[in-house]
């Protein structure tokens, strides 16, 4: 019995990449083309990890989870404000003697990008990897941070 990986990440990436590879062509068909490259890493990733975006006063957060990856196979990317996780999950090899009844993790590629705010502070942009969890905090600049007016009663 062969064994049939249910992935519907994969085929929402494809879905969205149909949808790329049409509006590209319309785009050099007539003439509006952009000068934006299709990055080889999302295109061939296939898996996209768990995020969650968070905002505070003074700057953003990234949390992304990635089990089983090591901090040194992770990388971050940042160019016109676009910040980009990219890497690669190795599959376990099966052993001779055992037999595999079901397999819902995902292994290969895997890629996400966020568009950022241009109110940031670019080089100060930082990483941190614990347990399997990425964390990037991305520093607000100076003039998009909420101001307090103290207000005086008479």
């Amino acid at each position: 019995m062969a064994i049939i990986r249910f992935n519907p990440v994969r085929d929402l990436l494809n879905v969205e990449r149909e949808f790329n590879r049409m509006f590209k062509s319309m785009e050099d068909r007539f003439g509006i083309y952009k000068k934006e490259d299709y990055d080889d890493e999302y295109e061939n990733a296939v898996w996209m990890p768990m995020t969650d975006i968070y905002e505070d006063k003074d700057d953003y957060k990234i949390k992304s989870d990635l089990p089983g990856i090591k901090k040194e196979d992770v990388k971050i990317a940042y160019s016109d404000g676009k910040l980009s996780i990219s890497g690669e999950r190795e599959q376990e090899r099966e052993t001779k003697d055992a037999k595999c009844h079901r397999v819902e993790r995902t292994f290969g590629k895997y890629f996400r990008s966020f568009n950022l705010p241009k109110e940031i502070k670019e080089d100060k942009i930082k990483a941190d990897f614990k347990n399997g969890q990425l964390t990037v905090t991305i520093p607000k600049a100076e003039e998009v941070k909420p101001k307090e007016i103290a207000i005086k009663v008479n």
